[in-house]
C-alpha cells in the first residue's frame, strides 16, 4: 500500500521518471515518510497507554531495594516503556537515588530508556522489519543490564556528587486513572511526541533519501564494511559527539546500510549516539563526578563495540 502511494505521488503527480536518481530518491522519501508517520502514531499511542501504568513514583517503588541482576532486568524493561530525554536525566537520577534504588540498577534504567523506546521501535520496524527491530531491542536491553551490573559490582557510590544523597525529592500518591483518562492521555502524548519529532524525522529521511540516490555504491563498503577491522570503534567515536534521538538517526543509518555498512557497525553507531552522546554526558556531570562519568562512558563504549563486532561476525 505504501509503495503504491509513493509511486502515485512521485511518478504520476510529480512526473518524475522511475529508475532515475531523482525519482528513486523522491520515492524513498515519500514511501518512508508515509509508512513511518502512520506507524509512529499507532505505536506511540499503544506504548503511551502502557506507560500510564508506570508513573515515576510507581517506577521508583518497583525498583527500590531490588536485588542485583533482577533489579537490573526490571530497570531495563521499565526503561523501554518510560523513556526520557537527556534533559530529564538529572531529576530521574536524583529521584531514583532518593528512593533507595541501587546505583547499578539506576544506570540500567538510564541506559535503556533513551536507547530503546517507541520511536526507535517504529523506525526500525518500518525500515528494517520486525526481526531487526527485535534484535536492536534485545541488544539494547542486554547492554543496559550488563553495564548496570558492572557499575553495581564496583560499588561506585562515592563517585556520585555528595549533594545527591542529601536531597529529599519526596513522593506523592496519584489517583488511579480511568481507562478513558489513559486513552485521552495517550492521544495527547502521541500528538506531543509526533509534534516534537516530525521535523527531525523529515530531515533524517531527506538525508537518507539523498544518500540512497546519490552516494557512491562502494563508499561505505570501503570505509565501514566487514573488511575494515576498525569500522566499529570508528563508528562509535563518530557517534559520541553527535546529538540525536532515534527519530533523527535511524533513517540515516538505513540509507547508509543500503550502501554497504555492516549491521554490527550500524548498531554500534546507533547505540553510541543514543546512549553515550556528549550532550548527555555534560548533563549527567551535574550529579556524577568525572571518575564516574569516565567509568560509565568506558563501559558503554567497550560493550557497544563488542556488540558491533559480534553482529558483524555472525550476520
Amino acid at each position: 500500500m505504501f509503495k503504491s502511494i509513493a509511486d502515485y505521488i512521485v511518478y504520476s503527480l510529480a512526473g518524475l521518471m522511475p529508475g532515475t536518481t531523482a525519482g528513486e530518491s523522491a520515492n524513498f522519501f515519500v514511501y518512508e515518510t508515509v509508512k513511518i508517520f502512520l506507524m509512529l502514531a499507532v505505536i506511540i499511542f499503544a506504548v503511551s497507554v502502557i506507560r500510564s501504568y508506570f508513573p515515576p513514583e510507581r517506577t521508583k517503588k518497583i525498583l527500590s531495594h531490588k536485588r542485583t541482576f533482577i533489579g537490573n532486568i526490571m530497570a531495563a524493561l521499565l526503561g523501554v516503556v518510560t523513556p526520557f530525554c537527556s534533559c530529564s536525566a538529572v531529576p530521574v537520577f536524583i529521584g531514583f537515588v532518593e528512593a533507595g534504588v541501587p546505583l547499578g540498577v539506576t544506570f540500567s534504567f538510564l541506559i535503556s530508556s533513551p536507547m530503546v523506546n517507541e520511536v526507535a521501535l517504529v523506525l526500525l520496524w518500518g525500515m528494517f522489519g520486525w526481526k531487526i527491530a527485535l534484535l536492536y531491542i534485545s541488544v539494547g536491553l542486554t547492554v543496559a543490564i550488563i553495564a548496570g551490573l558492572v557499575i553495581g559490582w564496583f560499588h561506585l557510590e562515592h563517585w556520585v556528587e555528595e549533594y545527591v544523597y542529601k536531597m529529599q525529592v519526596g513522593s506523592q500518591e496519584c489517583r488511579i486513572p480511568l481507562l478513558k483518562d489513559r486513552v485521552s492521555g495517550a492521544v495527547y502524548n502521541t500528538r506531543e511526541i509526533v509534534g516534537k519529532v516530525w521535523l527531525y524525522v523529515l530531515i533524517a529521511i531527506g538525508i537518507g533519501a539523498f544518500i540512497h540516490g546519490y552516494a557512491p555504491e562502494d563508499f561505505l563498503v570501503r570505509f565501514a564494511g566487514k573488511g575494515n577491522l576498525f569500522a566499529v570503534p570508528v563508528a562509535v567515536l563518530v557517534g559520541i559527539p553527535l546529538y540525536s534521538n532515534a527519530a533523527g538517526i535511524i533513517p540515516i543509518v538505513y540509507a547508509l546500510m543500503e550502501k554497504g555498512m555492516s549491521m554490527g557497525t550500524v548498531l554500534a553507531f546507533m547505540m553510541s549516539v543514543t546512549a553515550i552522546s556528549l550532550p548527555e554526558m555534560i548533563i549527567l556531570r551535574k550529579v556524577l563526578k568525572p571518575q564516574m562519568l569516565g567509568v560509565f562512558a568506558g563501559i558503554m563504549a567497550v560493550t557497544i563495540i563488542a556488540v558491533g563486532y559480534l553482529f558483524n561476525a555472525v550476520l
